[in-house]
């Protein structure tokens, strides 16, 4: 029995694997569902196949987004302070383009994160 199980896990997993080449080649998710279901998977197991992977693609996808709309914040409020902090030190300098820089980029990252 236990044969069974791993063996059905083996299967199972040589799927997933197949799912996963397919959309890293590009294919979309109804060529990888034809495509496991004419390697003779269940079209309702393809279906959840694809449907799983689809859905950790657009978690990382999000995630990453996430992380660089917080880099974005970080980077553009170091540079409006920075900016703001230089031209305030009366070098005889205005830091225009540095407060301009960072504000817009600050608020690019707030607009991404919050979208």
């Amino acid at each position: 029995m236990e044969n069974t199980i791993a063996e059905t896990q083996e299967a199972s997993n040589q799927y997933y694997y197949l799912a996963i080449s397919l959309f890293n080649e590009g294919k979309s998710g109804y060529e990888t569902k034809n495509a496991l279901i004419e390697n003779g998977l269940s079209p309702d197991a393809a279906s959840l196949i694809v449907e799983k992977i689809e859905t950790q693609i657009h978690e990382a996808q999000q995630e990453h987004a996430h992380a660089q709309a917080k880099k974005d914040m970080l980077y553009g409020i170091l540079w409006c302070v920075g900016g703001t902090i230089l031209t305030l030190s009366n070098i005889g300098f205005i830091f225009w383009g540095a407060i301009l820089f960072g504000g817009i980029q600050f608020f690019r990252g707030l607009i991404n994160l919050n979208s």
